[in-house]
């Protein structure tokens, strides 16, 4: 029989589903040919009313449909007052559908920073939480003990949005019965072991401390223009957005948007820093190495990145 997978779209902007549209090799048919799936439900992308949704969730209740993939995209909204009435289905808070959802499911995946930790919603006053995770504390919904049927955690696909190779690349491996490793926020090594900065194009404006402190040019953006590149964990620069670019590719400072402290209290485009010098160093840096490192390769600059030209 085929996968059978139901997507619900919880607390956010319906973001990631958008993204899926840039999927290209392969695009979102491919991809559900490819995985075999028989999509239930997603409030996008099937020809279904709100009333065959209900259907559905009632089969699923009765045991007389199996679900094998759930996913979540948006935060849990729990308010007000753990209530779950700011969203509803019917008149019933979608915080109880995705609870029975999530306990019949073989696989959660948590589609997004929203789902995951919380994210933009989390920050917006209306009791929004991630699936297992608030913020870096676990616990979210689920509870922190959460298994599904076939004993895994919800796994967490962080990203605002989420790129489309991951959700695939991650889904195809666990439903082929590869169940790729996690890291302590249940998000697949396999993609988020790496950081945003690693492929990043300004590295080696890093690497010499050569820094902008306006955007057009070309050099780093970590020490003024607040960005989390070497701090932030995911793919951004390995899986191009339309195969073609990324934000620090494209001059935009990294916002960190797959951590799980996302949004960030300070700033954006600013840098939080004591005397010149950033309070958050690059991951898993030593600060008095890094600084007496970072001071002589400013020095040894090449002059061809200290006269760098705008890009246009």
């Amino acid at each position: 029989m085929k996968p059978t997978l139901f997507w619900l779209q919880s607390g956010g902007c319906g973001g990631d589903t958008m993204a899926l549209l840039n999927a290209e090799s392969p695009d979102i048919i491919e991809a559900r040919n490819g995985l075999g799936l028989d999509m239930l439900y997603h409030p996008s992308f099937s020809a279904r009313s709100s009333r065959d949704c209900a259907a559905t969730i009632a089969d699923i209740e009765a045991n007389r449909i199996t679900l094998d993939v759930l996913c979540i995209e948006g935060a849990v909204i729990l308010g007000p007052e753990n209530t779950g009435l700011y969203e509803t289905i019917d008149g019933t808070p979608k915080k109880d559908i995705i609870r029975l959802l999530a306990h019949k499911a073989r696989y959660v995946f948590a589609i997004g920073t929203c789902a995951s930790f919380g994210g933009v919603s989390r920050a917006c006053g209306i009791g929004a939480v991630g699936l297992q995770f608030t913020a870096s504390e676990p616990g979210g919904f689920l509870g922190k003990d959460f298994t599904t049927q076939i004993g895994l955690p919800v796994i967490n696909l962080p990203g605002c949005p989420v790129h489309p190779s991951v959700f695939f690349g991650t889904a195809s491996a666990f439903l082929s019965g590869y169940h790729l490793t996690l890291n302590n926020y249940q998000a697949p090594l396999e993609y988020f072991s790496m950081l945003v900065h690693q492929g990043c194009t300004r590295n080696e404006y890093h690497e010499f401390q050569v820094e902008e402190q306006d955007f057009g040019d070309v050099g780093c953006l970590f020490f003024h223009m607040g960005c989390h590149g070497p701090l932030a964990h995911g793919p951004c620069n390995k899986f191009l957005w339309n195969n073609r670019n990324s934000k620090t590719r494209n001059g935009v400072p990294c916002f960190g948007c797959t951590e799980p402290g996302f949004p960030q209290d300070e700033p954006f485009f600013s840098t939080p820093n004591i005397v010149g010098l950033p309070l958050n160093l690059p991951d898993g840096v030593d600060r008095p190495y890094y600084l007496a490192y970072k001071g002589m390769a400013a020095a040894a600059a090449p002059a061809r990145l200290k006269d760098r030209k705008t890009q246009v």
